[in-house]
């Protein structure tokens, strides 16, 4: 069976025209993307200078697009073809250079195993059926001594409050049904299926919103959303 939720595949669908406004349904994306950038960059020795990376769930090309500013040669994939249709248009605006493709993940990783020094697989996680499927993929991608990062949200009573009821219904910083709290993931989890997939844990920081300043910014407190940093 395919690891592909197709009711998660139609809600970014429904949405794919606005990946490239900044005032829209992906604000918040926009919004955490240096932060997120700037991690990955400071854990791989400050330079992304002709790395080869893959970002597994590129969406419209957010990541993507600021990995190649950085000088990293850069293959997205996605399951979503409305969305890696706008990623593909939007090159022809930021003039990068990305290679664009729809694949699952684990076909991908058969046909280029260790080609990529690092992965990237942020905010998706949570959006998949079978999510040990998918690091499993990421790690057989990596090479030796490679990195690999992936974002998502943990699974407390917290979450529910900040991530659903919060960002969701108060704030309305998402639209409502974009996240599933069954489908949120702790971090001890995470480490369980990446351990078992050859990937060491070599760093973990959590992302807060001050919905006062209406700021992320990058900080210990893993109890909502969270960034883990792995070495194959």
């Amino acid at each position: 069976m395919s690891n592909v939720d197709f009711n998660e595949i139609d809600k970014f669908a429904a949405l794919a025209s606005h990946w490239w406004n900044k005032n829209s349904e992906f604000k918040p994306l926009h919004d955490i993307n240096p932060l997120r950038l700037n991690y990955i960059k400071q854990q791989c020795g400050g330079s992304l200078e002709d790395k080869r990376i893959l970002d597994v769930g590129c969406g419209g090309g957010i990541l993507a697009e600021s990995l190649a500013l950085e000088g990293a040669i850069v293959t997205g994939i996605d399951m979503a073809k409305a969305s890696l249709e706008v990623a593909k248009l939007h090159l022809l605006e930021s003039g990068l250079e990305v290679d664009y493709q729809k694949i699952p993940v684990e076909e991908f990783a058969e046909q280029h195993p260790e080609k990529f020094d690092i992965v990237t697989c942020l905010e998706m996680l949570e959006h998949v059926p079978d999510l040990n499927s998918i690091i499993k993929a990421c790690s057989k991608l990596v090479k030796p001594s490679g990195q690999a990062f992936f974002s998502t949200i943990n699974r407390n009573a917290k979450s529910y409050l900040f991530a659903i009821i919060g960002a969701e219904y108060i704030l309305k910083l998402l639209p409502r049904g974009t996240h599933d709290w069954d489908k949120f993931i702790q971090p001890s989890e995470m480490d369980k299926w990446a351990r078992h997939s050859s990937l060491t844990l070599k760093g973990m920081i959590g992302m807060t919103y001050n919905p006062f300043t209406r700021t992320y910014k990058l900080e210990d407190d893993v109890s909502v959303n969270y960034l883990s940093y792995y070495q194959k």
